[in-house]
């Protein structure tokens, strides 16, 4: 008896304290709720209602109403269609004391610093967000391990998009062109107006500099 509690007891040994899972499950909340409470002041002091907001930008209405109250992580494509529509610079949606008269054309992020947003499927981490109205998003995203890709996972949004892998092993999904596996050093450039999507392919930590250009070259 004593022997099959011992091996009970060591298929146990790595799975997670409960602690470990509620300490991310506070802090995922916690980083959808402040997202969502920056958007929605970001929102109405670009004095628009929620109908109006979602006129504008695409997004539904009922979407839009649960980021703003913490229920649910946005998509990139739904944060670019979001802050296009407010007309302000992304950054604004990830710096709740960010100053829309900023006039500072350098700035540095160090490491580790940078603004930390959940979105769905990736955790974000915001560089040089100090920086007013950037033509390019930098970002250092990690990256979520996910069963296939289907038609329905994938987004599209303008402007045009680099990935350079940090860690780990992702799956990058252009429509129209086959799927193609990027290891750490591996880098790729696609058009954003294209759907597209990635995942993590192993359970290591998986992390890419992603840089996304921001607004439409035709402005």
């Amino acid at each position: 008896m004593i022997g099959k509690k011992r091996k009970i007891m060591s298929k146990t040994e790595n799975i997670p304290e409960p602690s470990d899972k509620e300490s991310w499950e506070t802090e995922r909340h916690h980083l959808r709720a402040e997202l969502g409470s920056r958007m929605k002041a970001v929102r109405q002091a670009a004095g628009l209602t929620l109908e109006a907001a979602a006129q504008k930008s695409g997004v539904a209405l009922s979407t839009i109403h649960k980021i703003e109250n913490g229920r649910v992580s946005p998509s990139y494509e739904n944060l670019v269609r979001i802050a296009r529509a407010y007309d302000i610079g992304m950054e604004r949606l990830f710096s709740e004391d960010h100053d829309a008269h900023q006039t500072t054309r350098m700035t540095v992020t160090k490491a580790g610093q940078g603004r930390v947003v959940r979105a769905k499927h990736f955790e974000y981490e915001v560089l040089c967000n100090a920086l007013a109205e950037k033509k390019i998003i930098p970002l250092v995203t990690t990256v979520e391990k996910r069963d296939a890709l289907r038609s329905e996972d994938l987004e599209s949004h303008t402007g045009e998009e680099t990935l350079y892998v940090l860690s780990g092993r992702i799956e990058l999904v252009v429509e129209h062109y086959k799927p193609v596996i990027l290891e750490p050093g591996d880098c790729a450039y696609f058009d954003s107006t294209i759907k597209h999507g990635m995942r993590a392919l192993d359970d290591t930590e998986t992390k890419v500099f992603w840089a996304c250009t921001y607004t439409d070259f035709a402005k």
